[in-house]
Parts: structure tokens; C-alpha cells; sequence
């Protein structure tokens, strides 16, 4: 992308009142640099009372930032978070100091924490606590103020953030508290930091709400806003250098800030070294060995005690809401979870995992229900799309979290963590940031990850979808080899027919949240009950009723069979690609089925083509033929031809 723009004349109607609005705000500033006496600038700065009150302001800024963030860095985390009712008031409730006159914030404190306030008299009577006209009053009156600032700043890093990270972190067993702490807070830190840079700053500058409520007392309550206000009266000179002082604080933070306001999580860059490219696929004489066993049987559960089960976990799964199946299936089990945009697939896996409202999974795991059980205590393991790496997290600490979160020891945890690294191949990678490995890498990577942490069961959503074919090749057989010593049972959600048939035990296939199919990928290669696991599988699928020894077609039209069905049977005609037959010409002959058409597109598919037949006879047919037998028919975009299929080239599916 061309780093130049296009320059834009603004308008004069709306560059004037712009110019108006940076001269309105600039110059206040220009007159306080104009009036500062500079030769008399140090002598005003360091008098006995303006020092008193810088050291007030810096001890009431400082409690009222740790305050805020004590109090708003959780009030942040549940507007962004969990959904309830009256978010829009609490939220308003956050905002309001922004907006509130300061004198009126300082009259609702009183009144609120005051000797005749509402919680005031029980504060002096239990605690001998009195907030007004004391340096805590002043600490409350800022924090009051300021605190809105962290809350905003916070809460929209944290909408920012993609909550797949923290339900991977809970799928590896890690506690909500632990997320937020590991996970959590150092993702959105530029917003943590801009959030609290302004706090502070707000709290530095109070004025309305602490002489209102903590009244104007020199060493006790007079910060350097209320030191302004007094040498405003008596020394005009000292008033404007003191304001100049908190002038430069202010901007400082600003500049510091960048304009950040948002504290919006930014993309971390890799810190020193670059992206490490995909090493070459290792020669079979050069690929080493797999390890004899994969789920490390008799290695300790979280407790610290041996598996019961022996580290064989079959599953058995009802799933009502949305989704609406059971699912069994027995120990060291693949299965491709298929079907078409929405047909429940990613929400099964969330059912699963007790992290969606929209179905709910009873869930047993080898002897162990644990569908009462919350994400980070099923020891079920998910594998999203992006990986979902933690950013700021070396390879190893990565595939180490799901240990150190069931508390093994660090060296044993790091230990077992690069074991599993160097058995996907991806061990000398240990120390880098997701940021400097590839698209496989970091795969193998968040595979690793999730098989470090003992699951019972693996979960894995597109796991392959955003890698190029070489890598995805790679990392399929990687894959492959590795589930095949799994003591739990694996689901992959997947739109691709290579990785549904070379890596699945069974296909399941939905359709509106229910199984339209569960059977082995021979059978639904051969089989497909859907027209969608059809087109998938590169074949061509038309649903119809039988009718008079034929089917009658769903899109218009009738097809020619070799197979009787009674009439009124609803079935889908699988016709393979390779088995069309196209010709410039009505063809003689057997074909029984035969329909003229219009060539719409033309693709290339390894060293054939895939030739798109519209026609107004028949639904849209695939043809597959060779670039030779498209020469000679001088095929192209809106060229008429005829299609041919035999009656024997026909499977017929009852649906």
C-alpha cells in the first residue's frame, strides 16, 4: 500500500471555524508561556508552600490511582464482560463525574460520606473514620473525579480483545482469576496504562470536588490547584508559574499517550528477531521417530494422583438447545465435524466446552460427568482457528500454561512443555513470540499447547483454514501422526474433504444443530446424505422425488435412472464430475440423460478442468475434463454445448 495519500483542499466554510477552534484552545496556553516570569520561575516553585502542596498533590494523585484501579479495573472488566441488567446505568453511573459540575461531585460526597451523610456517621461510629477536611477526603474527592477515566480507557481495550484467548486459556484449566491475571491484564496493558496515565493526571489537577468536600487546609487538603487558587489572589506572578508546572504535567501525559485514548490492544511487534520461515518437510529417512505414546497415560491428573481410567477416556454427549444430537464415541476416536455456514458446528464445540447459552452439553468423560463442572475443570482442550497463542508469551510459556494453570511446578511444567514442542518439530522455536513464527508454526505450536495439558478431550475449529496448501499438507501429517496415540476423543471442525477423510475415524455431519449424518469417511464419500457434504466432496448433487422410475427434481427438471424407488421416495442424485460427458453437438447413443447449456466458468483443478454448465432444463452441472478435450471442443465463458450423463453413472442416496 502507497504510504502517500491524496491531498484534500478542505473547504473554506469548514477550515475557518476549524482554524477558530485551534486558536480558542491554543491561546490560554500561549498567555500562560507569555505572562511566566522565567528569571523568577524556580524561586516561585520552590516556596515553602508550593512544595508543601506539590507533595500533597503527588500523595493524593498517587492513593487515588491505586484506588481507582483497585475499584475500576474490576468495574471495567464487567461492563466489557458479563452481560446484565442495568449495564446502561452503571455505565452512566461511570460517566457521570465526567459530567457533573465538580462543586455539585463535591456536595453529593459530603452528603454521601459526611458527618451527616448517608454512610458517614457509621464510617466515624465503627471506624473513628471522618473524610471531610482531612487528607482522605481528598484522596476520595479525586479518585471520585478521576476514576471514570480508567474505567472508559480499560473497558474499551477489553472490548477490543478477543475472548478466544481467555476461553483458551480456560479450556487449558486455567480459573477465571488466573485468566485475568496471565491473560488478561497484560494483553490489554496499553490500556491499563493509558487508562491510568490519565487518572493520575485528572487526580493532579482536582479542584472543584476537594475544596467542596475536603475544604482548603495548607499540609492537610491543599493540593497545588487549590495553592493556584490562593496565589491567584495575593501573587498573580507565583499563581501563573505554578500553573505553568501543572501545564507541562498535563501535556507530558498527552504527548506520552500518543493520542491513545481508546487504550485499544495494539498488535505487539516481534521484539528483536524476525519471523522464522517454514523449515523444508523433513525426508522420511531424516523425520524422527514419534514418541510410543502421546497422552502420557500415568503421568498425574490435576489432583496429583494417577488417572482412574488408565488415560483412556471415551465420550458420551447430549446436546439440546440449538444443537440437538448425542454423540458417543470410544477412546483415540477422530471425528470431522462438518456442514454448511451455520449449521452448528462451532456451537457444538462450545457446548462442549460450557461456554455458549445457546446449547447445553451433558458431557461424560471416561468415569467423570462434568457437566456441572465449569470450562477450566473438564479438561477439555480448544484449539480455535487463530490458535489464539498468547501474544506476550514465548512458544514455551505457551505450551507450558496448561500445566503451570494445574499446578505443576515450573521446571517440570517447562520441561514436559518443550517435549511436546520438540515432538510436533517445533522444539528450537521454544524462546519465540508468536509474533516471530509462522502460520504452521504457530499451529503446531497451539496443538502442542492443548496436548500438553493431558485433555480427555481435544477440540479443534478449522485448525488448518488459514494456512497455505504446502503447510497445511505438513501440518496435517504432523497432526495425523500425533492423534493417533490420543487416549481421548478429538473433533475437528473442518470445510475441507482432504482433511475431513485423511484424518477422521467418522464424519458427523449437520445440518440446522441435528446429525444428518455420522458414519465412516468411506461411507459418506460414497453416500453423502447432503447436498452441501456433496458439492464438498466435488460432487454433484440434486435432491428430487422419485417418480414413475426416475426423479423428479426439486430445481425443475427429471433425471433418467438406472435404480427404481417407490414413488413419493425423497432421494439425492450423486453424479461425479468425471462422469459428465460435454460435446458441441446433441449426442447419440445411450446417455439417457442429456441437456444443452451454456458454459459460465471454467477452473483449473490440479491437471484437469472444472467446467460450470448452466442450463434451463437442469440444475447447474460440474464437468471434469482434460485441457486437451477442452481444446478440441473449444470450450470458454458463454460457449454452448450438451451435457451427457449415463443412468449407471448415478448414485442414488434415500434421504
Amino acid at each position: 500500500m502507497s504510504r502517500f495519500r491524496t491531498r484534500t483542499r478542505p473547504p473554506v466554510a469548514l477550515a475557518l471555524p476549524a482554524l477558530l477552534a485551534v486558536a480558542f484552545l491554543l491561546l490560554p496556553l500561549i498567555g500562560i508561556l507569555t505572562r511566566t516570569q522565567w528569571s523568577e520561575l524556580g524561586e516561585h516553585l520552590t516556596s515553602p508552600g508550593v512544595v508543601e502542596a506539590l507533595r500533597l498533590s503527588a500523595v493524593v494523585s498517587l492513593w487515588a490511582l491505586g484506588l481507582s484501579l483497585v475499584l475500576g479495573v474490576p468495574l471495567a472488566w464487567l461492563l466489557a464482560r458479563v452481560p446484565f441488567k442495568g449495564k446502561a446505568l452503571v455505565r452512566s453511573l461511570v460517566l457521570l463525574p465526567m459530567v457533573l459540575p465538580p462543586t455539585v461531585g463535591g456536595v453529593a460526597l459530603l452528603l454521601g460520606f459526611g458527618r451527616r451523610g448517608l454512610l458517614g456517621p457509621w464510617l466515624e461510629g465503627t471506624f473513628g473514620i471522618t473524610l471531610p477536611f482531612h487528607t482522605s477526603g481528598a484522596v476520595v474527592a479525586a479518585t471520585f473525579v478521576a476514576m471514570p477515566f480508567l474505567v472508559i480507557s480499560l473497558e474499551g481495550a477489553l472490548g477490543g480483545l478477543k475472548q478466544s484467548y481467555e476461553e483458551t486459556a480456560a479450556s487449558l484449566g486455567a480459573s477465571p482469576v488466573r485468566v485475568f491475571f496471565t491473560v488478561t491484564l497484560p494483553m490489554v496493558a496499553p490500556g491499563l496504562i493509558a487508562g491510568a496515565a490519565l487518572t493520575w493526571a485528572r487526580a493532579l489537577g482536582e479542584f472543584g470536588a476537594t475544596i467542596t468536600f475536603a475544604g482548603n487546609l495548607p499540609g492537610t487538603t491543599q493540593t497545588l490547584p487549590l495553592q493556584v487558587y490562593l496565589l491567584l489572589q495575593d501573587q498573580p506572578e507565583a499563581a501563573t508559574s505554578v500553573s505553568l508546572l501543572l501545564l507541562a504535567v498535563a501535556m507530558g501525559v498527552l504527548i506520552a499517550l500518543r493520542g491513545r485514548w481508546t487504550g485499544t490492544p495494539a498488535d505487539r511487534k516481534a521484539a528483536e528477531l524476525p519471523p522464522v520461515a517454514e523449515e523444508p518437510a523433513p525426508t522420511a529417512a531424516a523425520e524422527p521417530a514419534a514418541p510410543a505414546k502421546l497422552a502420557e497415560p500415568t503421568a498425574p491428573d490435576a489432583s496429583g494422583a494417577a488417572p482412574r481410567d488408565g488415560g483412556r477416556w471415551p465420550l458420551h454427549a447430549t446436546v439440546t438447545g440449538f444443537n440437538r444430537l448425542t454423540l458417543d464415541a470410544e477412546p483415540g476416536t477422530t471425528i470431522a465435524v462438518v456442514g454448511e455456514n451455520g449449521a452448528g458446528k462451532t456451537t457444538l464445540l462450545r457446548a462442549l466446552l460450557g461456554l455458549t447459552p445457546r446449547a447445553h452439553a451433558e458431557l461424560r468423560l471416561g468415569d467423570t460427568d462434568v457437566t456441572a463442572l465449569p470450562p477450566h475443570k473438564r479438561q477439555v482442550a480448544w484449539v480455535p482457528q487463530d490458535g489464539a497463542l498468547f501474544p506476550h508469551l514465548s512458544a514455551l510459556a505457551n505450551t507450558a500454561y496448561g500445566l503451570r494453570a494445574r499446578r505443576v511446578p515450573r521446571a517440570e511444567a517447562r520441561a514436559r512443555a518443550q517435549a511436546w514442542l520438540d515432538r510436533l518439530g517445533v522444539g528450537h522455536l521454544a524462546h519465540r513470540k508468536p509474533a516471530q513464527l509462522s502460520g504452521g508454526q504457530a499451529q503446531r505450536v497451539a496443538l502442542a499447547r492443548a496436548l500438553a495439558a493431558r485433555p480427555r478431550l481435544l477440540l479443534l475449529d478449522e485448525p488448518l483454514a488459514a494456512l497455505d496448501q504446502t503447510t497445511r499438507a505438513r501440518v496435517r501429517h504432523t497432526l495425523r501422526t500425533h492423534l493417533a496415540e490420543f487416549g481421548g476423543v478429538c473433533l475437528i471442525v473442518t470445510h475441507d474433504p482432504v482433511e475431513a477423510v485423511s484424518l477422521a475415524d467418522r464424519v458427523l455431519v449437520l445440518a440446522d444443530g441435528q446429525t444428518l449424518q455420522d458414519a465412516p469417511p468411506v461411507e459418506v464419500t460414497r453416500h453423502p446424505r447432503s447436498p452441501w457434504v456433496a458439492r464438498m466432496l466435488g460432487r454433484n448433487a440434486w435432491q428430487g422425488t422419485a417418480s414413475e422410475g426416475g426423479l423428479a427434481l426439486a430445481a425443475g427438471g427429471r433425471l433418467v435412472l438406472a435404480e427404481e424407488l417407490p414413488d413419493g421416495v425423497p432421494a439425492l442424485a450423486i453424479i461425479a464430475p468425471e462422469a459428465v460427458s460435454v460435446h458441441r453437438e446433441r449426442p447419440a447413443g445411450s446417455p439417457r440423460n442429456v441437456w444443452p447449456g451454456t458454459v459460465r466458468e471454467i477452473t483449473a483443478l490440479g491437471s484437469r478442468l472444472r467446467v460450470l454448465i448452466g442450463s434451463a432444463e437442469a440444475p447447474d452441472l460440474v464437468a471434469e475434463i482434460t485441457p486437451d478435450a477442452a481444446a478440441e471442443l473449444g470450450l470458454a465463458d458463454g460457449v454452448r454445448v450438451w451435457t451427457s450423463v449415463k443412468a449407471t453413472e448415478i448414485t442414488l442416496v434415500r434421504l
